[in-house]
């Protein structure tokens, strides 16, 4: 995990959605609002593997905390960055998956795996939890 300083995501976010503590309906709606953006904004090879990512935070940030999140996507011209930010300050971090566990733990390995960059920002209050997917692997 890095902390990334991108100056090609400075721009506003695209997509900003609040996500309610313990909702997890708001996964579905966050990934058919990155679908939405992606589609508008004519990103390259589809949504899928963004979908995807953004979907493990979200559902990150809702299990594992009992706080509201806050979901922000920005397509800029080379990469996409989906960043998901909540009130707990503890660094998420991959774990081995347990193999008996057919359900949990995979998540942060999937982002690992998939997304080009990624990493935990420490905030004074919280963290926020990103990804980026360059536009030609997307």
């Amino acid at each position: 995990m890095e902390e990334k300083a991108d100056d090609s995501m400075d721009a506003a976010p695209q997509l900003r959605r609040r996500l309610r503590r313990s909702d997890l309906g708001a996964v579905s709606e966050a990934r058919r609002a990155l679908r939405e953006l992606l589609r508008h904004r004519e990103w390259p090879g589809g949504s899928e593997v963004a979908e995807l990512l953004a979907s493990e935070l979200v559902t990150n940030a809702l299990v594992h905390t009992d706080h509201d999140a806050v979901l922000t996507a920005v397509v800029g011209p080379r990469a996409l960055r989906v960043e998901v930010r909540d009130l707990v300050s503890l660094r998420p971090r991959p774990r081995a998956v347990d193999a008996a566990d057919s359900t949990h733990g995979r998540g942060l390995m999937l982002v690992q795996s998939l997304a080009d960059a990624w990493g935990v920002r420490a905030h004074a209050v919280g963290k926020s939890v990103w990804f980026e997917l360059e536009a030609d692997t997307a």
